[in-house]
């Protein structure tokens, strides 16, 4: 019973990064199933079975929340579909660690990026000009997406959110929301795979139900904090949160001295935190800046 608790507690946690940041669910709940020994596969599978809930749920409360680029989701589903069927089914076959290294290299550098721009580059205006990824784009992105979502247990936000934070003209909470109601598709897509290739004997429908639980009381609450966090906060910490978690991948693959861990560990944590405080600094500054021209705007 303690365990089930346990389950539904970072089942609502991981949905409420998720659904704030556009990521994690996947990872932290495959995460956990794989340290009680749970089969790599079996543990995606339930993972996927879960989200089936949680990212219905989600994705309602964004759309209902405003946080949707619907044109984007149709755009990203049917790729992703693919992939995440594809992945599914080649679990069994290709380890999914193989390459995971270096799409958490990718990530990281993805998420550097996002850093910058929205602690330097970042204008409010950006926000007005949504200017959307082509058919040629949102294609491989999808497919790559829902691919390593399969494979890994998590890998759509991560892949996705980047992506299209990085694309001048997203928003953060439309970018959050967009790829969270799609997932929808790509979970639903990814389950079917797993129970055509592993049946449904090797999933712990206990361990679904309590993840379902705790990510759908999440939803709604991940959906509001979205939308009232400003843009450029939430750019610089989807971007701090992109990075930190693709470091630790990074650093056990090609870092043998575990001692230095904590280190590196501590001056990400240390730079995040001050780049979250400065971009805190930087919207204060123009909002302020915002409010003393406004009466000059009425006047004129």
């Amino acid at each position: 019973m303690s365990k089930l608790i346990v389950f539904a507690i970072v089942g609502f946690f991981a949905q409420l990064i998720d659904g704030a940041l556009g990521m994690a669910y996947g990872v932290t709940s495959t995460t956990l199933l794989l340290a009680f020994s749970v089969n790599p596969a079996a543990a995606s599978a339930s993972v996927h079975l879960a989200e089936l809930v949680t990212t219905a749920a989600s994705g309602a409360s964004h759309i209902k929340f405003g946080n949707v680029d619907k044109k984007m989701v149709f755009r990203l589903i049917i790729p992703g579909a693919i992939g995440a069927f594809l992945g599914a089914t080649f679990l069994s076959n290709l380890p999914g660690d193989v390459i995971k290294p270096y799409v958490s290299l990718f990530l990281l550098l993805l998420g550097v990026y996002i850093l910058i721009r929205f602690l330097f580059i970042y204008k409010k205006m950006e926000e007005q000009k949504n200017v959307q990824l082509s058919y040629k784009q949102s294609i491989p992105l999808g497919f790559i997406g829902g691919f390593f979502d399969a494979t890994g247990g998590g890998g759509w936000g991560p892949i996705t959110t980047p992506v299209l934070l990085s694309k001048k003209g997203m928003s953060a909470r439309k970018a959050v929301g967009t790829v969270d109601t799609s997932e929808f598709v790509i979970a639903l897509s990814a389950s079917l795979g797993f129970f055509l290739s592993l049946g449904s004997e090797l999933i712990e429908w206990v361990w679904v139900i309590a993840l379902m639980i705790g990510g759908v009381l999440a939803a709604p609450l991940a959906a509001w904090l979205v939308r009232v966090v400003p843009t450029q906060i939430m750019g610089t910490l989807v971007g701090g949160f992109i990075v930190l978690t693709n470091a630790r991948t990074i650093f056990s693959t090609w870092i043998s001295d575990d001692s230095i861990y904590p280190v590196l560990y501590g001056l990400i944590i240390v730079t995040w935190i001050a780049a979250v405080g400065y971009a805190i600094y930087k919207y204060n500054l123009d909002r302020k800046a915002s409010e003393a021209d406004l009466p000059l705007d009425v006047e004129a």
